[in-house]
């Protein structure tokens, strides 16, 4: 489920900064399958606003996950690799081209690891700022550091679906990114795990990445089944067996996805 999927005639591909992107037709139903609850609890019953939700909705995973894996793809470049970025129904991946011409370091991959996440909040940070300049209430989704900085203050938005656009647009690029740094491989925390340790030199540096995983997935993925998240339960259940399956083959699932 985590692999790069094989090319089809209904997907979408484009350049963007001179990098490949593809957009696989099974993530479209993918990101509204995620959104459909939350978008039903914002329309309340008004089917043409669960519509109109989903599309902003849709919109802003489409645009999130580009700006995540945008990050890692031009992280490559900078280091003098190329890459093409694949968004598909599990995320998005950026893969990296012609590893014989070109291997980077261990602490190199460790920063290409910490661009996609950095890249998404980044983002977010320009919304907070934009949207404080212009005076308006935002919709910050914690509420601590809402409340430690005043975010809350300001004028409220026109309309209930101008609310939702920044509402998810923050709560996307906040806890999507955070969640990818949970050091479970092949999440981007992980991976930073793994080349933290090799860039000091450890030789088990796969397989202690590998048990961290495994802890850190399953205590994830039981936090989601008893807080009545399933989606994220299932997500990490099936990270922490597949950094177990890997532990047992020697072979730890490191492709990047988001």
């Amino acid at each position: 489920m985590l692999a790069e999927p094989q090319t089809t005639s209904a997907d979408l591909e484009f350049d963007l900064a001179g990098i490949r992107v593809r957009v696989s037709a099974w993530f479209w139903l993918a990101a509204a399958l995620l959104g459909w609850s939350v978008c039903q609890a914002y329309s309340r019953g008004d089917q043409r606003m669960l519509l109109q939700m989903l599309v902003v909705w849709i919109g802003i995973v489409f645009l999130s996950i580009l700006v995540h894996e945008m990050g890692h793809a031009l992280a490559y470049r900078g280091f003098g690799q190329s890459a093409h970025v694949v968004l598909y129904h599990f995320g998005g991946l950026a893969v990296p081209e012609s590893w014989g011409r070109r291997h980077l370091r261990p602490f190199q991959r460790l920063l290409v690891s910490a661009a996609g996440p950095l890249a998404q909040l980044l983002f977010a940070g320009l919304i907070v700022v934009g949207l404080k300049a212009a005076g308006y209430a935002v919709p910050f989704p914690i509420r601590t550091v809402s409340t430690m900085f005043g975010l809350g203050a300001g004028r409220d938005f026109s309309s209930p679906l101008v609310y939702a656009l920044f509402d998810f647009l923050l709560y996307v690029n906040i806890f999507w990114p955070l969640l990818n740094l949970i050091p479970v491989p092949p999440l981007d925390g992980g991976q930073i795990i793994r080349e933290g340790l090799l860039t000091l030199g450890v030789s088990s540096a796969h397989r202690i990445a590998g048990m961290i995983g495994v802890v850190a997935g399953g205590a994830v993925a039981w936090w989601g089944y008893t807080s009545g998240q399933p989606f994220l339960g299932i997500m990490f259940a099936m990270l922490a067996a597949s950094c177990f399956q890997g532990l047992s083959a020697g072979d730890m699932p490191w492709r990047r996805w988001s």
